[in-house]
């Protein structure tokens, strides 16, 4: 059974850094592509960032694109999503998924994000 869990989130004022991590166990997280997604009060739950299975190319949503950067080291099956830059609309629950860039399988818990001004 694969299990995901995150960590790093916290609370930052705004033009802060912060980074998560989503450690993978039960199966090399190099057979799945990797993706966060994000979830405000209210909100419906949208797409942050993924990494491609072959290759490790990534993807952004706009409203990151240029802040944000998702990483993996597969040595250490882990997922990374370095975030800069924060601004109080970044405030969510984080959360990472695994599987098909069309078809996520695997879910964490989830990680709260708080940006304050």
């Amino acid at each position: 059974q694969v299990q995901l869990v995150e960590s790093g989130g916290g609370r930052v004022q705004t033009g802060g850094s912060l980074r998560l991590s989503c450690a993978v166990s039960g199966r090399t997280f190099s057979t799945y592509a990797g993706g966060w997604f994000r979830q405000a009060p209210g909100k419906e739950r949208e797409f942050v960032a993924s990494i491609r299975r072959i290759g490790g190319s990534t993807n952004y949503a706009d409203s990151v694109k240029g802040r944000f950067t998702m990483s993996r080291d597969t040595a250490k099956n882990t997922l990374y999503l370095q975030m800069n830059s924060l601004k109080t609309e970044d405030t969510a629950v984080y959360y990472c998924a695994g599987g098909g860039l069309q078809n996520w399988m695997y879910w964490g818990q989830g990680t709260q994000v708080t940006v304050s001004s």
